[in-house]
């Protein structure tokens, strides 16, 4: 294992450094023929004032060797400086895989944003946030990519068949690291923000202003024919050049009727569908790309491999958004909207092509979304070689691991352990001391049969898993908003569970010290009151508890409930942990041992 993480680390430097040789040497680039244009200019400005009575032979003859060589360096510049940001990007995304193997994951998002207290699950396990399961699995570089990734941590599949077939996709991309890097850069290159999809949908929602109107598309016809009739007819003396002065300055005016509703259109979508280009590129990355997996070519056909492609379609609104963005030069617009009422055919040509595409927009961005929301579950899979994927079965419900740790936990401390239910109903019950690891294991279970729902790689050697829904009770907190207390929050949560299963939902349940928040004669009826009621429903699951008496549930259900334990130790008068799960009810107990330690009177009754 260490062998393999090692040459991982290695492959990560080995592209930093190639990649730094890369840019020095296109920043020389950049610089030389920055240095070139500005001599290029000065040499033209300079050739035509000397030479400016040479005639016009001369002037037009610098102006052509200079002016020309210094438009195409002009091209060849932004190139190069793109290929300059693509390079720097690269640099960051391959030490932030470095500083992520030393758990520092500080420059990935967690999806704080996504934080629910009320979730069945995530609350519980630490799935967004900072220092999140999802931050330290997140490599989306896309919004839609990230909302997908989320939304399967949120909603975890119970299909033996999807399940299996986003394994199979996952395991096809994970040894593609060039393709999921260059997926990722392209896609940092344009940081999107939280409006794109509301702003994009709420385009294709919206009628089309211009497109089938009748006296709108004559005048885009009309105007045009008119200015080249009254171009030939001055050309040919039969009318006056003035007449195309007129002819111009009425149109001209006469555009200005629609100019405030281009205007209004390009503020609120412009830089929005412009930036599709970005996208685009993206989707050309798959449409190219020879998949195998059922998954990755659903996408694929998705993107309209087979006909035209998507990534065609899009480039081809980008580029007329762009070419909108040129009626921001004053100059321009005026000479194009006189003699070709411009602005107005362009706007209707993005609706011809909304009206053609649009319904089809929002999949091709949810199909970038997928396939950057896999890749960032490939990439946890290739920077983790040492974990597995589960084996998913069917009914009855398993769920069986061996040396499973937390993802989050540093692979040096990380003491792993495993766990065995194979009936159902059934129930681990988890009793243990203080800070011995009750809490620790019940979120390493519930990380991992998350991850292996989601059809991502789990912390562990071997691990098989039938997909019940996973619920949890193990942070519920009170709330001052809605005049709730720690116990009814609590309670609501089981009587969530409890519809559940009534209703005949399969479960997977993780509950820590169940009925916290009252006495303990209470607690101890409550406790043995509601796993009996789980027994009846025939669910699973594990329960941590500090109360002992829940171990003598396992005398009245032998073949259904299992005692385990993590014990604590007093060795010369230090208290040590092994953080290793073994059979039976806990026999140490060490509240009264730490209290004495910090220097709290404990006085026996």
């Amino acid at each position: 294992m260490e062998q393999n993480l090692i040459e991982i680390s290695n492959r990560y430097k080995q592209i930093i450094e190639e990649t730094r040789k890369k840019h020095v040497e296109v920043k020389k680039r950049t610089n030389l023929i920055s240095i070139i244009r500005v001599l290029l200019f000065i040499a033209g400005v300079a050739g035509i004032i000397y030479f400016f009575n040479a005639g016009g032979v001369v002037v037009c003859s610098i102006a052509a060797f200079t002016f020309l060589p210094f438009l195409a360096l002009v091209k060849h510049h932004n190139r190069l400086f793109y290929k300059k940001e693509y390079l720097e990007k690269k640099i960051e995304v391959n030490e932030q895989e470095l500083s992520a193997f030393d758990y520092d994951i500080s420059s990935f998002d967690g999806g704080k944003e996504y934080i629910n207290p009320a979730h069945l699950y995530s609350y519980d396990l630490d799935v967004f946030g900072d220092n999140s399961l999802f931050q330290y699995i997140n490599r989306t570089s896309t919004l839609f990519g990230k909302e997908q990734l989320a939304a399967w941590f949120n909603h975890h599949l119970d299909n033996k068949e999807t399940i299996e077939q986003r394994q199979k996709a996952i395991r096809e991309l994970t040894p593609e690291l060039s393709f999921r890097q260059r997926f990722r850069i392209l896609g940092l290159l344009y940081k999107g923000e939280a409006a794109d999809r509301q702003e994009i949908e709420d385009w294709i929602a919206g009628e089309n202003y211009f497109k089938g109107k009748k006296g709108v598309k004559i005048l885009t016809l009309a105007v045009p024919v008119v200015n080249l009739l009254v171009i030939f007819l001055a050309l040919t003396n039969v009318a006056s050049f003035n007449l195309l002065g007129f002819s111009f300055v009425l149109f001209l005016i006469l555009s200005l009727k629609f100019s405030n509703r281009v205007t209004k259109f390009q503020i609120v979508y412009g830089k929005k569908l412009g930036i599709l280009a970005t996208y685009a590129g993206l989707m050309e990355m798959v449409e190219q790309k020879n998949f195998k997996s059922i998954l990755l070519l659903k996408i694929q056909d998705g993107l309209g491999v087979k006909e035209e492609p998507a990534s065609i379609a899009v480039k081809r609104l980008s580029t007329m958004m762009n070419a909108l963005d040129q009626r921001n030069n004053i100059l321009v617009t005026m000479l194009l909207n006189g003699f070709l009422f411009w602005e107005l055919r362009q706007t209707i040509k993005i609706e011809s092509w909304k009206e053609k595409h649009a319904t089809r927009l929002t999949s091709w961005l949810n199909a970038v979304g997928e396939i950057d929301a896999l890749s960032s579950l490939a990439t946890f899979a290739y920077n983790h070689p040492e974990y597995t994927f589960p084996a998913i079965k069917e009914k009855p419900f398993i769920l069986k691991a061996s040396e499973m740790g937390h993802p989050l936990m540093d692979r040096n401390k990380c003491v792993k352990n495993s766990i065995n239910i194979e009936e159902q109903p059934y129930f681990v019950v988890i009793t243990g001391a203080n800070m011995a690891g009750k809490s620790t294991y019940l979120r390493t279970v519930g990380v991992n049969y998350l991850l292996g729902c989601i059809g991502a790689s789990v912390c562990g050697k071997k691990m098989e898993i039938y997909p019940s829904r996973l619920i949890t009770s193990l942070r519920t907190t009170d709330s001052l908003t809605e005049n709730e207390s720690y116990f009814f929050a609590e309670l609501k949560r089981l009587k969530i569970i409890i519809e559940k299963l009534e209703k005949g939902e399969e479960l997977f349940i993780i509950l820590d010290e169940i009925l916290k928040g009252t006495n303990s004669l209470d607690k101890q009826k409550g406790s043995l009151a509601l796993i009996k009621q789980f027994m009846t429903l025939k669910t699973n699951g594990i329960i941590a508890t500090h109360d002992l008496l829940l171990g003598t549930l396992a005398e009245q259900y032998p073949e259904n409930i299992q005692n385990h334990c993590f014990e604590a130790e007093i060795n010369n008068n230090e208290l040590n942990f092994s953080y290793q799960l073994k059979e039976g009810v806990a026999q140490n107990m060490n509240a009264c041992f730490l209290m004495k330690k910090m220097g709290i009177a404990v006085i026996d009754a």
